[in-house]
């Protein structure tokens, strides 16, 4: 499984991309079910957040889902912290 996360806004405007592959990783299917739910959960167009707030795009093979801070769902957040932080 391919995702990517796409950051864009915040108080410095500045956009971050990180894209995380599972095939391999012992918590693959953790990370599977993630972003199933966040996928589930998102938008698909981009959402309203908060001036100088975050808006995320995640792609899951393919498939995208918006969201914004902050409205994250608990499986938006940790599958975006995790993409950003361990991915390339």
């Amino acid at each position: 499984m391919r995702i990517t996360v796409i950051r864009t806004g915040g108080f410095g405007g500045l956009t971050r991309r990180a894209t995380l592959h599972t095939e391999g990783r012992p918590d693959a299917a953790e990370i599977a079910s993630l972003a199933q739910e966040a996928l589930a959960q998102g938008r698909a167009t981009r959402s309203m957040g908060v001036p100088d707030g975050f808006h995320y795009e995640i792609t899951v093979d393919g498939r995208t889902a918006h969201c914004a801070d902050p409205r994250l769902t608990e499986a938006q957040s940790a599958l975006i912290t995790k993409v950003l932080k361990e991915g390339a």
